[in-house]
C-alpha cells in the first residue's frame, strides 16, 4: 500500500477530531482543509477503495463516497466515462 500522499497532506499536523464529525453538517472545517489539499484526489481514492465509514477523506463524507461509488458503478455498467469527483465536492453537488 502507497501511502506517500500523505506526508504531503494539508491535515497532516491538525487535530484529527475535525475529520470525524457528528454529522454532515459539520464537516464544514474538514472540507475546508481538503479543498486547499494538493493531494485531496489521491487521499479520496484511498478512502473509496478501502471502504473507509467513518470521517471526512478527500473533501468527501461517507455518504457522499458512497455516491460516488453507486455513480461508479453505474457508469461502468452503462459504458459511460466517469466524472471528476473532485470537481463535484468543489461545487458540493454529489450527483447519485
Amino acid at each position: 500500500m502507497d501511502l506517500k500522499w500523505v506526508d504531503r497532506s494539508a491535515c497532516r499536523g491538525i487535530d484529527p477530531i475535525i475529520f470525524y464529525p457528528v454529522t454532515d453538517e459539520e464537516a464544514g472545517p474538514a472540507k475546508s482543509v481538503c479543498s486547499e489539499c494538493p493531494v485531496q484526489a489521491d487521499c479520496l481514492e484511498h478512502a473509496i477503495s478501502h471502504r473507509e465509514h467513518n470521517g471526512v477523506w478527500g473533501g468527501a463524507t461517507e455518504r457522499e463516497r458512497q455516491r460516488i461509488i453507486r455513480r461508479r458503478r453505474r457508469a461502468r455498467t452503462m459504458g459511460l466515462p466517469l466524472e471528476d469527483e473532485i470537481a463535484s465536492l468543489s461545487t458540493g453537488v454529489v450527483a447519485g
